[in-house]
């Protein structure tokens, strides 16, 4: 079984900045590799990726750019590269606006996950605590979330829920 760990929370809870942490605290050999998955749709979300590009830099990550295919690029990750994979819900997302097959793609990612024998951290936002959304668009994304999460949940070694910046392990130990 490989070193999985799936990080949960809000947003700006701090799962991030524990997944970094984690990530470049794990014993490495190559450089840990950061597979993000965000798309900049809008000016702001533009400007949320480059801070997040300017908070690695000279961190010694390896870094690439996966809003859809995250699955090649944990396939394609050296063995003994630590991976972080930031995040799955805006992956997901990015899947459900694509028309993407859903539960396919999160098979594919969690046969990619298994397969990687190196230290893996995943990142994904726990949507399922708030009010019932009210369109069905915005319903679907919860509920295939949650499923996901699910999935990843199952297959993890640990699971860890960040509130406030304050981890709980769910899953294993922290």
């Amino acid at each position: 079984m490989n070193d999985f760990t799936l990080i949960l929370g809000g947003a700006r809870s701090g799962k991030s900045r524990l997944a970094e942490a984690r990530i470049l605290d794990a014993p490495h050999t190559t450089a840990p590799l950061y597979i993000a998955t965000a798309q900049a749709f809008d000016d702001e979300m533009t400007a949320r990726i480059a801070v997040h590009r300017d908070q690695r830099a000279g961190a010694g990550w390896q870094t690439i750019e996966a809003p859809l295919a995250l699955t090649q690029a944990l396939e394609q990750a050296a063995p003994a590269a630590p991976v972080l994979i930031d995040c799955l819900t805006l992956w997901l997302s990015n899947h459900l606006l694509a028309g993407s097959d859903l539960p396919a793609e999160g098979a594919r990612l969690a046969h990619a996950i298994a397969a990687h024998p190196a230290p893996l951290i995943a990142v994904a936002n726990e949507v399922g605590l708030g009010i019932v959304p009210d369109n069905a668009l915005a319903r679907r994304f919860r509920d295939e979330a949650g499923r996901l999460n699910q999935q990843l949940a199952a297959q993890a070694g640990r699971v860890i829920l960040v509130t406030a910046g304050l981890p709980l392990a769910l899953k294993g130990s922290l």
